[in-house]
């Protein structure tokens, strides 16, 4: 008897911790704007300055497109510099040691869309792992699982915004919400790593979203 309660405990317990990870996606996607709003979401144009090292410090621009056009440039001496970037067919980054851009035929272009938009669908299981703290606030953290690849997200307890995201080889953490027309975005965006080779404090002080780009704006 005792052995048949402790099964249904535990089956309990997982079937709340993953209804309460359900939960806690959808409080932050509606307490950012909503899943309507966020899928009438088509292009982002981020602006502000970037911050590597102690020193050095760029102007920074970053296009995003649906569903998967990127293009970072960095103002270098006056003048604009992409450093990263994906058309649609083909990849291209900054080759350091030759301090040009190259294209990279491996290069894997992130979604539009954060992860946990449209979460089940794309093939993810969601685990609540309890609370754990950020800096002095408290989070959910919640486990993101596809195949052999796990990504955590720390969510505040009050607000719902995400504070902390830990990916395979970075860790992202944002702050300084602002509205963006009816959403609410991180103007402060922070990345550290474990080879600290990359690390960044990026400071946003302009968004504009669903602007229309020029056709060739993503081409290297």
């Amino acid at each position: 008897m005792k052995k048949l309660l402790l099964v249904f405990v535990l089956i309990y317990s997982q079937l709340s911790f993953a209804q309460t990870a359900k939960e806690i996606i959808d409080k932050n996607i509606e307490l950012s704007g909503g899943l309507t709003n966020w899928k009438l979401l088509n292009s982002v144009l981020l602006q502000g300055k970037v911050v590597l090292g102690i020193k050095d410090e760029y102007p920074i621009k970053i296009y995003q497109q649906r569903p998967n056009l990127t293009k970072t440039v960095l103002t270098i001496n006056n003048k604009d510099t992409a450093i990263e970037g994906y058309d649609g067919s083909k990849g291209y980054a900054m080759n350091y040691a030759t301090n040009k851009v190259q294209e990279y035929t491996s290069y894997v272009p992130e979604s539009f869309d954060n992860d946990f938009i449209d979460w089940e669908n794309k093939g993810f299981e969601a685990k609540y792992l309890g609370k754990e703290k950020v800096g002095d606030i408290y989070c959910h953290k919640v486990e993101l699982t596809k195949n052999v690849n796990k990504n955590f997200y720390y969510f505040d307890t009050k607000t719902y915004m995400l504070l902390k995201e830990i990916k395979k080889e970075e860790t992202l953490t944002y702050s300084d919400y602002k509205k963006v027309g009816s959403l609410l975005m991180p103007f402060r965006i922070e990345s550290s790593s474990a080879k600290k080779d990359g690390d960044y404090v990026m400071l946003i002080n302009k968004i504009d979203i669903n602007k229309v780009f020029p056709d060739n704006i993503f081409k290297f």
